[in-house]
């Protein structure tokens, strides 16, 4: 500068060289000192001011210009950072530098919470646990003031603004963290809010247009990072699903591979004749393990390795799971049951017991298929005699019908399949009171074949013809096997013996009488024939046959007075007569009550210590009284013909009198 007095470009010199403030001051007071004219003062002091002005502007300028090359290092690093939360932290750590504050933090909406709720998720400079994870809502804070707004809210005192809605969880934390102002700007995208950047310091200050610009500046690029950082989460999972889907799908397509070549190979084995010994054996190199071949009856046909002791009972609840889910089942210890059919035909099952555990699809998709191969073999060695499952259901569906049946076409038929239908047989109507159905039928298809009999599953009640002469025993059977499978009480009604297809329909109509009668008596859960439900059993009878009935309930007393010409039947009419009364008896008999004393011990041993059981007490009064009415009948029959034959022999003695004469 020029040794000159001081003037307005002394000013301009002090300007252009960038120089300090206090230098501007001691211009004005060298002008002083040299006792310059008021008029110079005036236009220096007056250029000093407007030198004062320009630093500021260059000042401000300067501030802007750090602020924005701040912003444009700050969307650098931004880029950089992988990951939601170091984000977040990265986000809050540059707001607290970018504007000189002791604390930042973020807090972002929940995106499954109820309602409008926030969560602080990152901090940078806190003293305290309490702001991560702090809860905040839209009804209070700055930060409800930014998300219903979508514009900065600023406070340089924020325990003492009465115009902002307190929290008091929210006063809990700022208290604990000993701060004061606090500045909240919006974090989104477009349009839409999804968080607030906060920015606090631990002192009372009052934030300058600029500083709050900048902040929502920052705002604008971290809710820009935040939404490009999400999406980047999002396409990653979605590749990562993606990438499991094509691992699970090449998983899958190996398996299949493999299955395809195992099941190609057994194939092969079947076409070239093998027995299922061989095939089994095939199959167990491929599974690993005991693997056990049963027929439909039950019995083991096959066996590979040492499978381990099993309950014959659960074997069998296992094989009719099996059969009525039409797939493999697991069994206890990691073992399987599969089904062995051809066109709904049970013929029998595959127990696998693996030395691992089947954890992928192979193993079980393979042992089905192992089954479908021992069912080919199966088929393939049965002779002649034996039929398919639908032929022998069309051969009951014929028995049952209404249509006579022709005897010289059906024995011949049910030889074929094994079956002597001219021989006695039973039929057995069973109805199980709940359980799987699916299971009653596997079995009665399987009951069916072990007894050579036929069997119709329809409206949850298996229908049996099987061969013998007791249905009580037959029906008893069906019930001790069935009911413990199915879980529930089995109902059972029984009729027969019938020798010969023609009787077949009545005794399924008698059988199906027992079980609608023991329905309608609330016995389910019963076993009833029409020989065991006494006088009932003679109205459900088609043939209303009262001579079974009576030698049924009273034939052993019959016999014994057609043996040894007694009185034991008169007696028990006379006894129950005089309502059980010995002595009256005796009176009606006209000998010693003693005499009738023996002769009830007599009747005792015939008939069984019970039979003065009002129940069989009432059947043995109805077998007596049909006795005698019957006994009455045949007498009137025998003495019309006696007197027929004495009309018809008259005239011819007559005709010879006249000849003689």
């Amino acid at each position: 500068m020029s040794a000159a007095s001081p003037d307005g470009m002394s000013v301009l010199e002090l300007l252009a060289e960038g120089a300090p403030a206090a230098r501007f001051e001691e211009l004005l007071r060298a002008a002083r000192h040299e006792e310059a004219s008021d008029d110079t003062l005036a236009e220096l002091d007056q250029a000093v001011r407007l030198a004062s002005r320009v630093q500021a502007l260059i000042s401000h300028a300067q501030q802007r210009e750090a602020g924005l090359a701040a912003l444009v290092d700050t969307a650098h690093d931004l880029i950089l950072v992988h990951g939601m939360d170091a984000l977040l932290h990265e986000i809050a750590r540059r707001a607290r530098r970018l504007l000189n504050f002791d604390m930042a933090y973020i807090g972002l909406r929940d995106a499954d919470g109820e309602g409008r709720a926030s969560s602080i998720r990152a901090a940078e400079g806190e003293t305290t646990s309490l702001s991560v994870g702090l809860k905040t809502d839209d009804d209070s804070g700055l930060g409800g003031l930014v998300q219903r707004s979508g514009a900065p809210a600023w406070s340089p005192d924020y325990l003492t603004d009465r115009d902002i809605p307190h929290l008091p969880d929210i006063d809990a934390v700022v208290r604990a963290e000993g701060l004061h102002a606090i500045l909240a700007v919006p974090l989104g995208y477009g349009t839409t809010v999804f968080g607030t950047l906060y920015g606090a310091d631990r002192k009372v200050r009052h934030f300058t247009p600029d500083e709050i610009s900048l902040m929502r500046s920052l705002g604008k690029l971290a809710g820009v990072a935040i939404e490009r950082a999400r999406l980047l989460e999002e396409t990653r999972a979605e590749v990562t699903e993606l990438e499991l889907d094509t691992s699970r799908a090449r998983s899958s397509l190996d398996v299949q591979r493999r299955v395809e070549a195992a099941y190609i190979r057994l194939i092969d084995l079947v076409l070239s004749g093998c027995d299922p010994q061989t095939l089994a054996e095939a199959a167990v190199e491929e599974l690993s393990g005991a693997l056990v071949v049963r027929d439909c009856l039950g019995r083991t046909v096959v066996v590979t390795g040492t499978p381990p002791e099993l309950a014959e009972d659960d074997v069998l609840r296992w094989t009719y799971d099996a059969h009525a889910a039409g797939c493999p089942v697991p069994m206890s210890e990691g073992g399987w049951v599969a089904p062995v059919t051809a066109g709904g035909e049970n013929l029998g099952a595959i127990l696998l017991v693996p030395d691992e555990p089947l954890t992928d699809g192979f193993g079980v998709r393979l042992l089905q298929l192992t089954a479908r191969a021992v069912a080919l073999i199966l088929l393939l060695q049965r002779t002649s005699t034996v039929a398919h499952d639908q032929i022998r259901d069309e051969l009951l569906e014929e028995l049952l019908s209404d249509i006579p049946p022709q005897p010289r076409q059906m024995i011949p038929r049910a030889r074929r399949l094994g079956i002597s239908i001219d021989e006695p047989h039973v039929m057995v109507v069973a109805r199980p009171e709940g359980g799987p159905e699916g299971r009653a039928a596997a079995w009665a298809s399987s009951y069916a074949h072990r007894v050579s009999g036929l069997m119709r599953f329809r409206d949850g009640c298996v229908t049996l013809l099987v061969p013998g002469e007791d249905p009580l025993a037959a029906a008893t059977a069906v019930s001790r096997e069935l009911a413990p499978l199915v879980g529930h009480p089995v109902t059972v009604g029984a009729a027969g013996p019938v020798s010969g297809p023609g009787r077949v329909a009545q005794a399924h109509r008698e059988a199906l009488s027992c079980l609608e009668a023991l329905t309608e008596l609330g016995n389910l859960g019963g076993v009833a024939t029409p020989q065991q439900m006494g006088f009932l059993g003679v109205l459900l009878s088609e043939t209303h046959d009262i001579g079974d009935y009576i030698e049924a309930v009273i034939g052993p007393v019959l016999d014994y007075d057609t043996q040894r010409f007694t009185e034991l039947t008169r007696t028990l009419d006379a006894y129950f007569s005089s309502s059980t009364s010995p002595t009256r008896a005796a009176a009606s008999l006209h000998v010693h009550p003693n005499t009738v004393s023996r002769r009830l011990e007599r009747i005792t041993e015939l008939l069984g210590a019970d039979w003065q059981d009002p129940e069989r007490a009432l059947d043995i009064q109805l077998a007596l009284r049909l006795h005698r009415t019957r006994r009455t009948l045949q007498h009137r029959q025998a003495a019309s013909r006696a007197v027929g034959d004495t009309g018809s022999q008259a005239p011819q003695g007559a005709e010879a009198q006249g000849s003689g004469v």
